[in-house]
């Protein structure tokens, strides 16, 4: 196994990143968002509203504002489990901040060959691996600066964003189908 670190550890990459942040998310639901009220209001039938002042928007909207850019691909099932369906609703308000989220069904990930992990990609330098256990739950993040490694991620990335479809399109199809 490889050296893992707390995610506490790698989080000044959000911020400290100059160009480029993206999130390659293979899982389907995360355990941090079923224990949050927001995903329980969800499952209820409450839409979630956006959230503007969340720090994560506050960094999001502060570092595109001087060029930097954020985005992400979900990898989401067909049909997507609740846990996905909870990101797909909430992703309006990352959006609204300045972050560019889309949506690549599983079975076009395993023909593009996309890693089965979840990852941030800084900069087209590093790395960041998720280690996540069977309950969803991060149990540690591995820092990747290799080459080769951090060259795949890049690949991934151009693949994954351009089969994605913008979230937006993706969520109203799944709402229209409920």
């Amino acid at each position: 196994m490889p050296a893992l670190v707390p995610f506490e550890e790698v989080t000044h990459l959000f911020a400290d990143f100059e160009h480029t942040a993206f999130r390659l998310e293979t899982r389907r639901g995360y355990a941090t968002d079923r224990a949050g009220e927001r995903f329980q209001a969800f499952m209820r039938g409450v839409d979630p509203q956006p959230e503007p002042d969340h720090p994560w928007n506050v960094n999001v909207r502060a570092k595109t504002a001087v060029g930097a850019r954020f985005s992400r691909v979900r990898i989401v099932d067909e049909p997507p489990t609740d846990g996905q369906r909870f990101l797909m609703a909430t992703a309006a308000g990352n959006v609204d901040a300045g972050e560019d989220i889309r949506i690549l069904t599983r079975a076009e990930a395993e023909r593009l060959e996309l890693p089965d992990y979840d990852l941030w990609l800084f900069d087209s330098r590093t790395v960041v691996r998720m280690h996540i256990d069977d309950t969803d739950t991060t149990i540690g993040v591995e820092v990747i600066e290799d080459e080769a490694q951090v060259l795949a991620a890049c690949r991934a990335r151009d693949a994954a964003r351009a089969a994605a479809i913008p979230t937006a399109e993706v969520w109203a199809q799944v709402r229209s189908s409920v």
